[in-house]
Order: structure tokens, then C-alpha cells, then sequence
């Protein structure tokens, strides 16, 4: 691991929490804790686990590459 404040030392984390930022907090004020914490459960769930396509997942949903994993595993 290299020093403290290098961006380059995770940069995957660093990434999406570049995307979280700007999808969700930057857009809309919140009131509460509780209401920007609902906010950001719900983008993560929504939009980042089943819609936004991964390269490392050979182009496929989170959602359907977990899918064929379990069919995999089942012997299907």
C-alpha cells in the first residue's frame, strides 16, 4: 500500500465513490441523515449493482453475472 492521500492506492474505491458523489449527493440537498443515507442505498442498489455494466464481468449486469454463477455452481 502506498502513502496516505495517494488516489492511485485505490483507485476502484476511489472511482465509485467519484461516481457516488456525483450521481446522488451533488444533485439534491438532503435533510436528514437518514434521507441521504436512503438516497445512497438506493443508488447502489438501483443503479450500480444491476444496471451499470462491468468490464471484469465480461460486459454483463452484476445482477446476471451472479445469476450465471449460481447456474455454473449448479451444474446447469
Amino acid at each position: 500500500m502506498s502513502r496516505r492521500g495517494n488516489r492511485h492506492a485505490n483507485a476502484v474505491a476511489e472511482r465509485f465513490f467519484n461516481r457516488l458523489k456525483r450521481a446522488c449527493i451533488q444533485r439534491r440537498t438532503h435533510t436528514t441523515r437518514e434521507e441521504a443515507r436512503q438516497d445512497v442505498f438506493a443508488h447502489i442498489d438501483m443503479f450500480y449493482n444491476s444496471v451499470r455494466k462491468h468490464v471484469r464481468n465480461e460486459m454483463l449486469l452484476p445482477v446476471e453475472f451472479e445469476r450465471q454463477q449460481v447456474l455454473k455452481a449448479e451444474g446447469v
